[in-house]
């Protein structure tokens, strides 16, 4: 006779699936604890903490692409209470940032800062050719005497110093803006605990003063760069200069924040798909024009972001499930990327396949910097078959304490 599953069985299943996402072999290799978790609850099933788990790719994707979900803006955050995660400063802080408004304020702030247009992409992409060869070269200098680690010295540099050069930030202050960067990722954590979310206000106040003192400097002398065109654009729209200040200070910020967290991460990923098996260094060595697809398959097969989070602008039924306005759906984007009804064979890493994939989100907050991340990853994989003898992985990188943003803390390479 067959079992019956009741509620709190199924939280219970959920709440121990979460706490083995949490360990070291969770982060390593999430995706088998993904497919339990849509085993349990199809498509979508319950959060133990409330709120719903997506893991169809078609529903993630419907969702993303849909005005009745929203994102969780600066008032649904005060809705929330004071006691709790969403009234710490830095939550409070990154609501006010271009990927969590919704329109029409997301629909002015995203026309003020413009686009990565081809023009800007052609602008831009001498300069990453340049950063890549010459942190290429610091590879082999250190592969003469033994290993490298690709991360620290490709994956962490590049990002900062495209995003850096192209915002005129002084390179001294480079290092600095990266460590804050990863410090503050814990408020868009899935479950931040108090500790994290304490790291992360520290690192936003930093990176507010920081900002803003930047964006009074380039009022007081402009230039061509970014910065001091939105300073022009916003006030433009708005004739109190210290509001227009600080939409220039949330557009920087933001850029800072969009450029160097989830593209390190790409970079990183890339290069250990690349050089743990043998066979796909040969085959892009063979076949260049596979670069861009191997990137895209990248993206899917282990996306920086490995959950969105949206709530329901109105009471809906998702997928016959009910949910009320206000309620939380977490998009479990990395889950969705292996959901066998979207991609054959789903766990299989195959740089052929034309992938469907929501790295990158979609609908209205669709990523815009993603012509900047695809140049920086597709320039560094042609470099590195082209630059460098194979690789071969020397240990398991160790992987910071994350759910939602995935992040390689070290990945050690040798000569193969």
């Amino acid at each position: 006779m067959g079992s019956v599953t009741t509620p709190s069985a199924a939280r219970r299943a959920t709440v121990s699936l979460f706490s083995r996402l949490r360990t070291a072999e969770g982060q390593a290799d999430p995706f088998p604890i993904y497919a339990e978790l849509r085993a349990q609850g199809g498509g979508i099933s319950p959060a133990p903490w409330g709120g719903f788990l997506v893991t169809s790719f078609h529903t993630c994707d419907q969702v993303l692409r849909s005005s009745a979900w929203l994102e969780p803006d600066t008032r649904w955050r005060e809705r929330q209470g004071e006691r709790t995660r969403w009234s710490a400063s830095s939550s409070r802080e990154i609501s006010r940032t271009l990927p969590a408004l919704n329109p029409p304020e997301h629909t002015a702030v995203r026309r003020a800062a413009g686009n990565f247009d081809r023009a800007t992409i052609d602008r831009m992409t001498p300069r990453v050719d340049r950063v890549v060869e010459r942190l290429l070269d610091t590879v082999m200098e250190r592969l003469h005497t033994g290993e490298a680690d690709f991360a620290a010295l490709v994956s962490e540099e590049l990002p900062v110093a495209t995003v850096g050069d192209w915002l005129a930030l002084p390179s001294a202050d480079w290092p600095r803006l990266r460590e804050l960067t990863h410090e503050q990722v814990f408020t868009q954590e899935l479950l931040p605990s108090a500790s994290q979310l304490a790291r992360s206000d520290a690192a936003m106040a930093e990176l507010r003063a920081y900002f803003l003192d930047l964006v009074r400097e380039r009022r007081a002398r402009p230039g061509e760069d970014p910065v001091s065109r939105w300073i022009r654009t916003w006030d433009a729209m708005e004739p109190d200069r210290d509001k227009a200040d600080e939409a220039v200070y949330f557009l920087a910020l933001f850029v800072l924040l969009a450029a160097l967290e989830t593209t390190s991460t790409l970079l990183s990923t890339m290069a250990l798909l690349l050089v743990e098996h043998p066979d796909r260094w040969n085959l892009l060595a063979a076949q260049p024009d596979l670069v861009p697809a191997f990137v895209e398959e990248t993206l899917r097969y282990d996306p920086p972001t490995h959950v969105i989070s949206r709530v329901g602008a109105q009471d809906c039924l998702l997928d016959g499930v009910e949910v009320r306005a206000d309620e939380m759906l977490h998009l479990m984007v990395g889950a969705a990327h292996r959901d066998p009804a979207q991609h054959s064979r789903p766990d299989l890493f195959d740089p052929h396949r034309k992938p469907a994939h929501l790295a990158f989100s979609g609908g209205i907050h669709y990523c815009l910097g993603a012509p900047l991340a695809r140049l920086e990853a597709q320039t560094l994989l042609r470099r590195m078959i082209t630059l460098l003898p194979p690789l071969t992985l020397v240990r398991t990188p160790s992987r910071a304490p994350r759910v939602a943003f995935r992040r390689l803390l070290n990945l050690d390479v040798a000569l193969a």
